[in-house]
C-alpha cells in the first residue's frame, strides 16, 4: 500500500527504480545554506497548539493545558519554515549539514560525526518476509552505536550553549551511553540514572565515557532523583522524568528529523511507502515523522510514508483501536528481551505520528526475536540490538495480514548495534573445543561442516 498524501494527490505508488532517481542534492542546487540554527521563537503543544515563549522551562510535564486530559510534548516553533534542502557544499558530513533546520547553530555544535548512516538493501531477508523492496537504515553505525547520537548531539549542544554544567538522563543503556559520550566531548559532567537489569555492556560503555552511573532498585526513583536535581542544582535533564511520560527534551528530538532527510536523499529523492522502527516513548518516531512532513511541505517528496511502531506491551495499538488521546499503562504479560523498548506505556507524540500517517502499531513479544537477530546478521551482515529487529517482526506480521504489499518500498530503522546487549542476546557457547592440531580441525569440519570442504571450481578448457 503506497504512502499517504496529505494535502496533494499522490504521484504513483512504489517505484522499484527509485534507486536510479537523482537525489535531493542534485535536484536542488546547494547555492545557499546558513550555518546558523533555525531561529526558535517559541514552543507549541503538539496536541492543542497552545503557544509558549522560547524561554519556558522544559520540565518533562509537557503542555500545561493538556496535562490533565492527555499529556503532550512541546515542539519548537521556528521564525520561518524549515527548508531541509538547503545544504551547503562544504557542510560537515554529520547531521550538522542540516544545522539550518536544527535549534542550535553549527558554531555551537558538539559533534562526533553522527548521522550519514547507510541505507542497506536487504534483498535476502526481504524475500523471506515477502517484501521485495526492503531496506535497513543502520543506525548502529553512529559514534556510540545507536540512533540516540542524533538526539544527544543536539541536546548537549543546546545545554552547553545555555550554560549548563551537568547533563543527566534516566536510561537503560543507549541514551545514557550516547549522552555520556557527547558530554565528554563538550567538557560537561554527565549523570545516568538507571536500574537493575540493564545490559552490562551498555553500563560499561557509559562508565568508560566518564559518566556517573546511579543504579536504582525502583525505576520510578530515577525520575524523583532527576526532578530534584533539576530543581536544586539546575541539571539539564534530557530524558523524561515525570509521569505520565510526554517524551524526551523537545529540542533534542529535532535531531531525529535528520533520519528522514537521509532516507529520502539515499532513496533518490522519494519517500518510502512504510517506515518501521522500534518504539518506546516515540521520540524517534515523532522526530522522523516531522522530518518527512518538512520535506513534504517543501515539495521535496510527493507523498508521505506510513509509520509503523514495533512496540512491546501494546499501549499504542490500544489507543489507536479506542480513539483515545490518553495512553493507558499496560500490565506487562512478560519480560521483554528488548529492554530498551520495554516500557508499559508510550506517549501521545508517538500516537500522533501514527494517526497522521495512517500508520500501525504492532505488538511484538520475545518469539523469534533472537532468531530474527541472527537471520539479519547471517543474511545481510547487520548485527542489530534485539530491540532493533522488532521492526522486521512487525513487517512480517503486516505482510501476513496483507497490509504491506509485496512491491511496497519499506524502510526498517535498526536503531542500535547488537554489541549493546550481548549479555541478553547470546546464550552459552555451544562448542568451546580448542583444536590441538590442524588435523583435528579438519576432522571436525568433515563431521560438522562438510559443505565447506569443496575444491575450487576449475575453469573450462579453452
Amino acid at each position: 500500500m503506497a504512502g499517504q498524501p496529505v494535502s496533494r494527490p499522490p504521484v504513483g505508488g512504489s517505484d522499484p527504480a527509485f534507486k536510479h532517481r537523482p537525489g535531493l542534492e542534485s535536484q536542488h542546487p546547494k547555492d545557499h545554506a546558513a550555518s546558523g540554527a533555525a531561529s526558535v521563537v517559541g514552543l507549541s503543544c503538539i496536541r492543542c497548539g497552545a503557544s509558549y515563549p522560547a524561554s519556558i522551562k522544559i520540565d518533562s510535564r509537557g503542555c500545561p493545558v493538556c496535562r490533565e486530559a492527555a499529556p503532550a510534548n512541546l515542539k519548537p516553533v521556528y521564525a520561518s519554515p524549515v527548508d531541509p534542502l538547503s545544504v551547503a557544499p562544504d557542510a560537515p558530513r554529520s547531521i550538522w549539514r542540516y544545522a539550518h533546520a536544527l535549534p542550535c547553530s553549527l558554531e555551537d555544535a558538539v559533534s562526533l560525526g553522527e548521522g550519514q548512516t547507510p541505507l542497506v538493501e536487504a534483498a535476502r531477508i526481504g524475500r523471506a518476509l515477502g517484501v521485495r523492496n526492503l531496506f535497513i537504515k543502520d543506525e548502529g553505525r553512529n559514534p556510540t552505536w545507536s540512533h540516540k547520537d542524533r538526539f544527544s548531539t543536539v541536546a548537549v549542544s543546546v545545554a552547553r550553549a545555555q550554560g549548563a554544567k551537568v547533563v543527566a538522563t534516566a536510561s537503560s543503556g543507549n541514551a545514557g551511553a550516547s549522552l555520556a559520550a557527547y558530554a565528554a566531548r563538550a567538557g560537561l559532567q554527565c549523570i545516568v540514572a538507571t536500574f537493575g537489569g540493564s545490559a552490562n555492556a551498555m553500563l560499561a560503555q557509559i562508565r568508560k565515557y566518564g559518566a556517573t552511573v546511579l543504579p536504582l532498585a525502583n525505576k520510578m526513583d530515577r525520575w524523583t532523583l532527576l526532578g530534584e536535581a533539576a530543581t536544586r542544582y539546575g541539571w539539564f535533564i534530557t530524558s523524561p522524568y515525570r509521569a505520565p511520560v510526554v517524551g524526551s527534551h523537545a529540542l533534542g528530538i529535532e535531531g531525529y528529523k535528520t533520519i528522514a532527510y537521509e532516507i529520502v536523499e539515499q532513496s533518490g529523492g522519494i519517500a518510502p511507502d512504510w517506515c518501521v522502527l522500534p518504539v518506546c516513548y516515540g521520540d524517534a518516531l515523532f522526530g522522523i515523522w516531522m522530518g518527512f512532513q518538512e520535506l513534504f511541505a517543501q515539495g521535496a517528496i510527493s507523498r508521505l510514508p506510513r509509520m509503523v511502531a514495533a512496540e512491546v506491551h501494546g499501549s499504542l495499538a490500544l489507543a489507536l483501536a479506542t480513539g483515545s488521546d490518553r495512553l493507558e499503562e499496560r500490565s506487562p504479560a512478560f519480560e521483554s528481551l528488548a529492554i530498551s523498548i520495554g516500557a508499559p506505556r508510550s506517549t501521545y507524540q508517538a500516537l500522533k505520528a501514527l494517526r497522521e500517517s495512517s500508520g500501525r502499531a504492532v505488538p511484538v513479544n520475545n518469539d523469534r526475536l533472537a532468531e530474527m537477530q541472527e537471520r539479519l546478521a547471517h543474511d545481510e551482515g547487520i548485527f542489530a540490538e534485539l530491540a532493533s529487529v522488532t521492526p522486521l517482526l512487525a513487517i512480517a506480521r503486516l505482510r501476513e495480514d496483507g497490509v504491506i504489499a509485496p512491491d511496497d518500498h519499506v524502510v526498517a530503522v535498526a536503531t542500535a548495534s547488537g554489541l549493546k546487549d550481548l549479555d541478553r542476546s547470546v546464550g552459552p557457547t555451544q562448542d568451546c573445543t580448542i583444536f590441538r592440531s590442524t588435523d583435528d580441525a579438519w576432522d571436525w569440519l568433515g563431521h560438522n561442516a562438510a559443505t565447506l570442504m569443496v575444491g575450487k571450481a576449475r575453469r573450462p578448457a579453452d
